[in-house]
């Protein structure tokens, strides 16, 4: 008898990258168009827009990487 497939804990932490990643993106882009009328100190670095990308990459690599509904091949043993 087999037993249920559990999906991964990683997987779930991709998700939740890839969600963070989108938010801070949109709020970058949003930032870009409409910057801030405060002067913010090394606003010309976009660090906003850079972190969301970096978190939708990871998000995307990790979500991808433990897909659960991927058939895998079991090891050999």
């Amino acid at each position: 008898m087999e037993s249920p497939r559990q999906i991964e804990i990683w997987f779930f932490i991709g998700a939740l990258l890839f969600v963070y990643g989108v938010l801070i993106t949109g709020a970058g882009i949003y930032h870009l168009v409409n910057p801030p009328p405060e002067q913010i100190a090394l606003r010309e670095l976009h660090s906003d827009l850079w972190w969301g990308v970096l978190l939708l990459v990871l998000g995307s690599v990790y979500s991808t990487r433990f897909w659960p509904w991927r058939r895998r091949v079991p090891p050999e043993s």
